[in-house]
């Protein structure tokens, strides 16, 4: 008999959650309780980490969090801040099982949909495709992962080797991302989230996260990423860099040096994530030799008759981003992280 329960903060159950995610042909570092325990500690949001359970064995996880904002209503997604996530299992009754625990939450609660950001798509559920995801195999030979770059984004590499500039990873480094990625965020009009959310990935994923940064000859910031890695996995996420020196190419050199860290800690995989098409990034990406697939967010629409769009792309955000990238860096750096905690 399968039986669905909730993890709740059991530290045993956890453990074997992560075990099962671990194990699992589509676990991600997303499903991780560690990512749970971040998002609630940082911005409170309530989570019902679901788990399916045959005799005494996990066969099935579907984590999912409740988000209440005044700006963007009230929801349910699996899984927030995070590139995919939506339900593992044995098979698809255990599959059925876990959505119909979720979905009778949501609609006791009053959401007004749930979220599931799919690999895949699975019937039944209304899709949006608006990301892609980028990853590929790499070596543990530099040479040949240097090689394996196309030709003009290897040029890059090159004249970015030869620019002076120099990396230094390690988790003391968080002020210096912060510094980089509260730039980036402003330059983009959008609002940065509060240092904290970093630390605490930091004090969670713990060897398993890292940052590294990039300098200039004369020791000015020019780049930085935070990264995890999970099965195998090179996974930069959060990352920026200032536009003062582009001429260094100093986005080429930094991917360049995680792919070396990477496959130093001897990841076979490099995960550069997920990208809206038409965007900078992606274009980025492609011409690193990544291969665009495309992600399946889903919804289960409850109270409400159309999907919703919380994409900065959407027009209606156009003039408020505008507004924002004239705010003083510093003032937007205080009011960011009041309305970044629901830009799930």
């Amino acid at each position: 008999m399968i039986k669905i329960k909730s993890v709740q903060n059991n530290l045993r159950n956890q453990s074997f959650c992560d075990e099962y995610i671990k194990s699992h042909k589509l676990g991600s570092v997303f499903h991780l309780t560690s990512w749970k325990k971040v998002v609630e500690k940082t911005f409170k949001h309530k989570s019902h980490y679901f788990y399916a359970e045959k005799g005494n064995k996990i066969c099935g996880i579907f984590p999912v969090f409740e988000i209440k904002s005044l700006l963007f209503g009230h929801f349910f997604v699996s899984i927030p801040f995070a590139e995919i996530g939506g339900i593992i299992a044995d098979n698809e009754l255990i599959e059925r099982k876990l959505f119909n625990s979720a979905l009778e939450i949501c609609k006791t609660k009053g959401g007004s949909y749930l979220e599931l950001r799919n690999r895949a798509e699975k019937k039944g559920l209304l899709t949006k495709s608006l990301y892609y995801t980028f990853k590929k195999e790499i070596s543990f030979d530099h040479d040949k992962n240097l090689k394996e770059i196309p030709r003009k984004s290897r040029a890059m590499v090159r004249k970015a080797l030869k620019s002076g500039l120099k990396s230094e990873n390690g988790h003391h480094l968080i002020d210096d991302f912060y510094k980089i990625l509260s730039l980036n965020y402003h330059r983009l009009g959008t609002p940065v989230f509060p240092k904290r959310f970093f630390k605490n990935f930091l004090e969670e994923f713990k060897e398993n996260s890292g940052i590294l940064t990039v300098k200039t000859e004369k020791n000015e910031l020019a780049a930085a990423v935070l990264y995890f890695t999970y099965n195998n996995q090179m996974i930069p996420y959060y990352a920026g860099s200032d536009f003062t020196y582009r001429s260094y190419g100093p986005n080429d050199f930094m991917y360049w040096e995680l792919m070396k860290l990477g496959a130093e800690k001897k990841c076979n995989i490099f995960d550069f994530g997920r990208s809206k098409v038409n965007t900078g990034s992606f274009s980025f990406k492609k011409h690193w030799g990544f291969k665009p697939e495309p992600l399946a967010y889903q919804y289960e629409l409850i109270n409400t008759e159309s999907l919703p769009n919380l994409s900065p792309a959407n027009p209606k955000y156009q003039k408020k981003i505008e507004l924002w990238k004239k705010m003083p860096l510093e003032v937007s750096k205080i009011i960011g992280p009041f309305i970044s905690k629901d830009l799930v």
